[in-house]
């Protein structure tokens, strides 16, 4: 949880503290103009993300991350779809935070924001619920997920956020409560619920197994 009294308190007990402060609005605004640049830069075809001032430009996954992903996504978009909860996105939706640019893996807004979309939107809201399936790539594209998107998706209040490591086969469920983070579920069998979505539930199995997908995909639509 983001303690901003403690983090107010400390710069104001130091005696340039005005200007810390000027300082801290001078980088921000210098970042903001980054970011304006940023919109005006990418197009339809990059995954980008703007984070803490800089431009992060995604490399192509491997097949096994392309399989998670669609394996979740077929799940969570045919459930929101059959009972009308509200809008999926998937890797390509730029979600707008106070200062980043995220785009999930996948995400979810319910009815109250998704009735306000409409067909030529490019820039959406704060998700609430977000998947992210890690990348072995790097150090730096695990700890991008783990460390800083799960600190502000917290910050930000989206409900629930899933980690899914598609080569150890485990997902994490991180549920919001009273403004922080609680780790309830770490498994790569069992069964998931989802509090976000509301009667979302799957075997986990079927997130990364192909077969298993299809015997959760069909026992949904009976």
């Amino acid at each position: 949880m983001f303690d901003d009294k403690n983090l107010v308190d400390k710069i104001m007990a130091e005696p340039g503290a005005l200007l810390i402060v000027q300082a801290a609005n001078d980088r921000l605004k210098n970042e903001q103009q980054r970011r304006q640049a940023f919109y005006d830069l990418i197009t339809e075809d990059d995954k980008a993300e703007f984070v803490n001032g800089e431009i992060i430009f995604h490399s192509p996954v491997v097949k096994v991350h392309n399989a998670v992903t669609k394996y979740l996504l077929k799940l969570l978009d045919t459930f929101v779809e059959e009972h009308d909860l509200g809008f999926v996105g998937v890797e390509k939706i730029l979600t707008k935070f106070t200062r980043n640019d995220y785009e999930p893996d996948i995400c979810f807004f319910g009815n109250e924001k998704a009735s306000l979309f409409h067909d030529n939107q490019l820039f959406f809201p704060v998700p609430d619920f977000v998947v992210e399936v890690l990348s072995k790539s790097s150090q730096k594209a695990i700890e991008h997920d783990t460390v800083t998107k799960h600190k502000d998706y917290e910050l930000q209040g989206v409900a629930e956020y899933w980690i899914v490591d598609p080569h150890e086969r485990v997902v994490e469920q991180h549920l919001l409560e009273n403004g922080t983070y609680r780790l309830v579920l770490k498994s790569g069998e069992g069964t998931i619920h989802s509090q976000a979505v509301k009667g979302f539930s799957i075997p986990i199995a079927a997130i990364f197994d192909k077969k298993e997908n299809r015997k959760a995909l069909l026992n949904m639509l009976k």
